[in-house]
């Protein structure tokens, strides 16, 4: 029976739980990767196999969290699947200088800190605090020796991003990085154009906790000139769409297994008999700058889907095409997120949760969004506009959409109460 470490990752001691990780490793055991706070389901050592390797979780819009196991040698492949990414783009990876805001217990944080490890480049962990203080980040920046002598990368989610352009020292802390590889949600039109009038190296890129990260990347300079979409298939990476247009993916480090708590005593496998995993997202692929590859654009969540007066209607697409119009519109909307909620005439209905900006007028705001919407067909348009100042996504820049509807469940109680 394989050794079995849970470490639960506290964000104000990365270095030292990053150590721990390394150890246990280095002894062949498997690793239990944990978020700072709140219960988490153990998985049962006897369903381990060999080690060494990671226990990470993850969770899609439904159906429960998951715990994906992934042997070293996969996330190994996939380090050195970015690494031949980067010496495509003209950089040697053990020569640059990794700088990590990410949650270690989230893949998305974990690759960073792996992938030093991997190319023997150096690797920093950015505290939370300083991605919330773009002034606080720039004085970091400042007195960092040799920041400027090497390349710089840096893996962020769309709401750090947001965070940071929306001041003069986070845009120039952000002009400062060779690569800025943007995941973990969708990149807005308005936030692409605002990045791109900045010049910054994004690389938009997608991947998962079951692919063991990025498994496409759209090159720095193809964003510049104005390149949509996540990129084309890294080397070890095969791609093709499935049903309805499902995101279907190939390639040798998918996760060994998914376990959750719901039925402890198996794993499940994740790919069909010919290797091929279905994503929980749909999408879509274009042709690339080369001839031989396509390019992929994610366009929402499978299970997101709800259905409206007889309509398929895609929230997240909604609300992409929501914050462009109100970026056009100069609205002050920081954030808004689309929910269904039952209703006897139409089967499902859209209602709309919105944070505007600091200082707002909220009034103003949801009148212009409203009209912003105006020419949608019925089923698209939201039923209900809600104000919700607290609403936010995780550290990882995901909606914990099962939350959201539990808060706005109550919203509509205290309303009708």
């Amino acid at each position: 029976m394989s050794e079995r470490l849970l470490l639960r990752c506290d964000p104000g001691a990365l270095e030292t739980c990053a150590q721990k990780l390394g150890s246990a490793l280095q002894r062949g055991a498997w690793v239990q990767l944990q978020a700072p706070a709140g219960d988490q389901a153990l998985i049962p050592a006897s369903l381990l196999p060999d080690g060494p390797g990671v226990v990470l979780a993850s969770g899609g819009s439904s159906g429960g969290r998951k715990h994906c196991l992934q042997p070293s040698d996969h996330l190994d492949q996939s380090a050195a699947a970015t690494g031949e990414w980067l010496r495509r783009q003209g950089l040697s990876p053990h020569q640059c200088l990794i700088l990590n805001p990410l949650p270690l217990h989230h893949v998305s944080g974990l690759m960073p800190w792996w992938r030093s490890r991997c190319w023997g480049a150096e690797h920093v962990f950015l505290a939370p605090a300083l991605m919330r203080d773009p002034g606080a980040l720039l004085l970091w920046f400042q007195s960092c020796p040799g920041l400027g002598d090497r390349p710089v990368l840096l893996s962020l989610v769309p709401t750090q991003l947001k965070r940071l352009l929306d001041q003069p020292e986070g845009v120039r802390c952000l002009q400062a990085f060779a690569v800025i590889w943007i995941g973990g949600a969708a990149l807005s039109a308005p936030l692409a154009e605002r990045a791109r009038g900045a010049g910054l190296r994004l690389a938009p890129c997608y991947g998962s906790t079951e692919t063991a990260a990025m498994v496409t990347a759209l090159p720095p300079e193809d964003f510049l000139a104005g390149a949509s979409g996540s990129g084309p298939p890294l080397m070890d990476v095969q791609l093709r769409l499935g049903e309805a247009g499902a995101i279907q993916v190939k390639t040798p480090r998918l996760a060994l297994g998914v376990w959750t708590a719901q039925r402890p005593q198996s794993l499940a496998a994740l790919s069909d008999q010919d290797g091929w995993w279905q994503s929980g997202d749909l999408g879509e692929l274009m042709p690339a700058a080369s001839a031989s590859d396509l390019r992929l654009r994610v366009l929402g969540r499978r299970d997101g889907a709800i259905h409206s007066g007889g309509e398929t209607v895609f929230p997240e697409q909604l609300e992409l095409r929501l914050q462009n119009h109100a970026s056009e519109a100069q609205l002050a909307l920081a954030a808004v997120l689309f929910l269904a909620v039952e209703d006897e005439e139409w089967g499902q209905r859209l209602v709309a949760l919105v944070r505007p900006e600091s200082g707002a007028d909220a009034a103003a705001l949801l009148k212009g969004l409203k009209q912003c919407c105006g020419h949608w067909i019925a089923a698209e348009r939201p039923g209900q506009w809600l104000v919700c100042p607290e609403l936010l996504t995780t550290d990882s820049g995901k909606w914990e959409r099962g939350y959201w509807q539990d808060w706005l469940i109550n919203r509509q109680h205290e309303l009708h109460s």
